[in-house]
């Protein structure tokens, strides 16, 4: 559930209504030749004159129908005003052999039938999510080398924007081939900064916390000093939840373990170039010491073992807990809730303090969501970028006019009589009310740069003027929204990424539920101080023998294997 509710706040959060874009395709002239010949040797499958195909060529695929996508006109995803755009600008005529709605993991579910049934698969297959599924998809045998697609057909814009993180490409490496071209998302847009009742701090006459003895002493006074001033002693410090995991999207106790070098729940890259399993590593240790102390004081609720993200953010917008640590995003929703809730309440971002030998860490935003995979026996695999080559040439990019004020005209803005311009926050000005058409594209989410709209955000917090239409309508979010995305980016070199991004491995599949469940049971005993911290020791060692070891040997071949396929 959490995951599913992650997966709709960053579709309705992280992009910006207009991630506006690009003007005239960027390729060289080989790769974007204005006009090419029917012969055997032409660059592209078809007749292609002046940006599009003379003759529409065909793309099949299937399409998931998320909570996020709605239609408006009589429309539907079969015919609406992005398969016009398609057909009309670049000659492609998108057909969908099915679509399904995305609850309840439909359309994982219809794919894994098809491969089941051995069914012959569309033109292209787009998928964000279970690695498992796109690995399975892939040994199919079914789709083509698409990096060798991607090296000769794509925009210099589409390469630049997939050089910015290359390491995308390697969940979907195969005997040196890259089967798959990544969908690229926002970088940074969930890595974590810390918020602070600012309003608590004046009134104790205390500063922001910038290391952890600080930090001590602003958990101290928030939990024993009366913040809220009701004559009781009903408020903590910290808002964390860990049902699921430490380190998590919102709620997040991931930089306490940061702090000492460790980050919980993921694979991390050692000095000698090996992935290491987090959570079993030696700097847990004092991190779960100091979560026990902050337990036993009272610093963190006896509930938070309990508390899914969603449901840590409660106390704090109830105006009962001081801290928190989450997105950048979080400004606009849940944190305005604590206005409501407490009318004269104040909060502030701030960067993430450092722990004891001056470690800050925080884990970070996956860059890929998922693939798009070209059937091998496509008759016209060029016209996937020819199609994504324009929404990175023209989309993506902030200096283009061609979506200057959105993707269509009466969906996602429109004009009013003296030019003015209405978006999503004027939706009853446009007839029949606001629609996200890019939510249309194949790819969901047209085109992103990965590094812009974080850094975009960084430049106008220091007070640079918006000098495009882009930069505009970032410079229109809440003035905390883009503090806190300074802090971020400010912070990026406290990420610790998670490494392993491929398929499960055969251990992961056979014992990774079982070591995880062990894992979460002793942690929580730690913490709640059930259990010495020193049976962290004897949970390593039950781990590595239990699966652990053998997982840890199937990582490292993976890791190594991209590596050398890079």
């Amino acid at each position: 559930m959490a995951k599913k509710m992650k997966t709709t706040i960053m579709a309705l959060l992280s992009t910006v209504m207009l991630s506006s874009t690009l003007a005239g395709c960027t390729g060289t002239k080989e790769e974007q030749p204005e006009e090419a010949s029917t012969g055997e040797e032409s660059f592209y499958s078809a007749p292609f004159e002046n940006g599009k195909y003379t003759e529409p060529v065909t793309i099949s695929t299937v399409f998931p129908i998320q909570s996020n996508v709605k239609f408006k006109n009589g429309e539907n995803i079969e015919n609406n005003v992005h398969t016009k755009w398609a057909k009309e600008t670049l000659g492609i005529d998108i057909k969908y052999l099915w679509t399904v709605t995305e609850q309840n993991n439909a359309y994982e579910t219809k794919l894994r039938l098809m491969l089941t049934a051995g069914e012959e698969m569309p033109d292209i297959v787009v998928y964000r999510g279970n690695p498992a599924l796109i690995a399975d998809l892939i040994d199919s045998e079914q789709f083509t080398d698409a990096g060798e697609l991607f090296d000769k057909y794509a925009s210099e814009s589409y390469k630049n924007a997939m050089a910015q993180h290359p390491e995308v490409w390697n969940p979907l490496m195969r005997d040196g081939k890259r089967m798959g071209v990544p969908i690229l998302e926002n970088a940074y847009n969930n890595d974590p900064v810390m918020y602070i009742r600012e309003d608590w701090l004046k009134k104790l006459n205390l500063q922001a916390p910038t290391n952890l003895a600080e930090l001590e002493t602003v958990m101290d006074a928030f939990t024993n000093q009366d913040p809220d001033g009701n004559g009781k002693k009903d408020t903590t410090a910290l808002s964390v939840g860990f049902k699921g995991n430490l380190n998590t999207w919102m709620s997040d106790s991931g930089w306490i373990f940061g702090m000492f070098g460790a980050m919980p729940n993921q694979w991390n890259k050692t000095a000698d170039n090996q992935l290491a399993y987090g959570s079993v590593q030696p700097e847990m240790k004092p991190a779960l010491q100091k979560m026990q102390e902050w337990m036993d004081k009272g610093y963190i609720s006896a509930e938070s073992g309990l508390y899914d993200e969603v449901k840590a953010t409660e106390a704090f917008t109830a105006g009962k807990s001081g801290i928190i640590v989450g997105p950048y995003w979080m400004t606009g929703w849940p944190l305005p809730d604590l206005k409501a809730n407490v009318p004269d309440a104040e909060f502030k971002a701030y960067p993430l303090p450092a722990g004891p030998d001056g470690k800050i860490g925080r884990h970070g935003t996956a860059i890929s969501s998922g693939a798009v995979l070209i059937n091998k026996d496509m008759k016209h695999k060029d016209a996937f970028f020819v199609y994504q080559n324009y929404l990175f040439d023209h989309w993506a990019n902030p200096e283009s006019e061609t979506f200057a004020n959105g993707f269509a005209k009466g969906y996602d803005y429109d004009l009013g009589p003296n030019g003015e311009v209405y978006r999503e926050q004027q939706s009853d000005q446009i007839p029949g009310g606001w629609v996200d058409a890019i939510r249309y594209t194949l790819t969901f989410d047209g085109a992103i740069v990965p590094d812009l709209m974080m850094n975009t955000l960084a430049k106008l917090a220091d007070g640079a003027e918006p000098t495009n239409q882009y930069e505009k309508v970032l410079s229109e979010r809440l003035p905390e929204q883009i503090q806190a995305a300074k802090i971020v980016v400010e912070q990026q070199d406290a990420v610790m990424p998670e490494m392993f991004t491929g398929a499960p491995t055969a251990t992961q599949l056979s014992r990774g539920d079982i070591l995880g469940k062990l894992e979460k049971e002793i942690l929580n005993k730690i913490i709640y101080g059930k259990s010495s911290v020193d049976e962290f020791d004897t949970f390593v060692e039950k781990w590595k023998s239990s699966g652990g070891d053998k997982i840890t040997e199937e990582v490292n071949a993976w890791y190594q294997s991209v590596q050398v396929q890079q």
